[in-house]
């Protein structure tokens, strides 16, 4: 902290002390000045006059009501204001107690609306000037009458001058303390966000993998003694499934790695693409799956594919778990329109897609529809007409950031060989 600012907090934490000292200060300047001979035959000449008793009293009178300028401006700004009143009419010489109705004058602008400023210094200027120009001694147009008019005037506008110059600091202060904040929910929620997408990611590579190296092990466990070859192989199919969920968990994890830290792996996430080798680690568990595609090569953005490629992925392992041992799935991915259509289906007994609450899960359906619904799709759910259930998702081809970048294109200028 700067010496400049140390004073101004010392200052600061007493106000009073410092009113005190300014009434002081406009107390010497009043008694000084009363001294004075505005008009002498060689310009102004000190020492000339003495005031009279009244006008000391009335100088110190306002003086010390000075004092307490900030803790009742209107109340100092009307004593003040009698004070030169009876000064104007009575004192002969005239001494300047003006000088604190003025100060007080600024007082009651700088703390005060516009209109309350605006009032008081009207009021102030016409009682102060009246009363110096018709009861006076002096004659109406003396320049000591009209200093009284220039000084309260200059008095109010400087104090609205420093209440407007206060107003707009505090209001650039609120409006950075209001940035900030907005910066930091915006940080917080994009965080949630982060942290639900993630979650959703764990949910979905640990559920699959978990659920097909449990049907592989307990497969191999089945025919270790009577046929270790297929026992072999279904060890085979755990290891390649625990290998991938790895694989996958090291990259939804690193998400999580500061810039420190070692670099991610920079596999592509999953997506439409490898539809066919997420089918055939179901196929390998033990589950007949059927893949129907119909999506005539369309290229879908990042986030799309992903939440395509989860659904079917979290759809297929929900059958693997609870549609029992001779159930068949059927996966179709259509294009219609701008919209991309997945839909699982399968023909199990059991209670359906969503595990039960007892059995650890209810996750499942909840972060599809948080997926779909994050992309402004659809999904429905539900068991199927004589046994089974359904999943059925509609996401759109182009997403918000996709039609944003189109509107950025559309209004760009055109090249100049295009114009010409």
């Amino acid at each position: 902290m700067s010496p400049f600012e140390r004073a101004r907090c010392r200052v600061g934490a007493h106000p009073l002390a410092v009113d005190a000292v300014i009434a002081a200060g406009a107390l010497v300047c009043m008694v000084v000045s009363s001294f004075a001979v505005p008009h002498g035959a060689h310009g102004v000449a000190w020492g000339i006059r003495t005031p009279d008793p009244l006008s000391l009293v009335l100088m110190t009178l306002a003086a010390v009501a000075l004092v307490f300028r900030r803790y009742a401006p209107k109340t100092v700004l009307a004593v003040t204001g009698a004070a030169s009143v009876v000064e104007c009419v009575t004192g002969d010489p005239r001494a300047p107690v003006a000088m604190a109705a003025v100060v007080a004058l600024f007082t009651v602008a700088a703390t005060t609306d516009r209109r309350t400023t605006l009032r008081a210094g009207l009021l102030t200027m016409t009682v102060l000037t009246t009363a110096a120009m018709a009861a006076g001694p002096l004659p109406w147009y003396a320049q000591e009458n009209l200093a009284i008019f220039a000084w309260t005037g200059i008095g109010a506008s400087a104090g609205d001058a420093v209440r407007s110059r206060r107003a707009v600091v505090q209001a650039i202060r609120e409006r950075a303390e209001r940035a900030e904040r907005t910066r930091e929910e915006e940080a917080r929620r994009r965080v949630a966000e982060e942290r639900l997408r993630i979650a959703r990611d764990l949910h979905d590579v640990v559920a699959h993998h978990i659920a097909l190296v449990n049907v592989q092990a307990g497969v191999a466990a089945h025919v270790m003694d009577k046929r270790p070859d297929q026992a072999k192989e279904a060890l085979a199919h755990v290891r390649e499934a625990s290998r991938s969920a790895l694989n996958e968990l090291r990259a939804t994890v690193g998400l999580l790695r500061q810039s420190g830290d070692p670099a991610a792996p920079t596999e592509p996430a999953p997506g439409l693409h490898v539809l066919e080798e997420l089918a055939d680690t179901f196929r390998n568990a033990g589950l007949q799956v059927e893949v129907a595609r119909a999506d005539q090569g369309t290229t879908l953005p990042a986030a799309v594919d992903l939440a395509a490629y989860r659904i079917v992925q979290e759809a297929l392992t929900n059958v693997q778990k609870h549609a029992g041992p001779e159930a068949k799935a059927e996966v179709s991915v259509v294009r219609v329109g701008p919209h991309i259509e997945v839909t699982v289906l399968d023909n199990g007994s059991g209670e359906g897609g969503e595990p039960a609450p007892e059995e650890g899960g209810g996750h499942g359906l909840l972060g599809m529809r948080e997926r779909v619904t994050a992309l402004r799709g659809t999904l429905t759910t539900g068991p199927r007409y004589g046994g089974g259930f359904r999943v059925h998702a509609i996401l759109p081809v182009k997403t918000d950031t996709d039609d944003r970048a189109d509107d950025r294109a559309d209004h760009r200028p055109a090249a100049l060989g295009d114009s010409a």
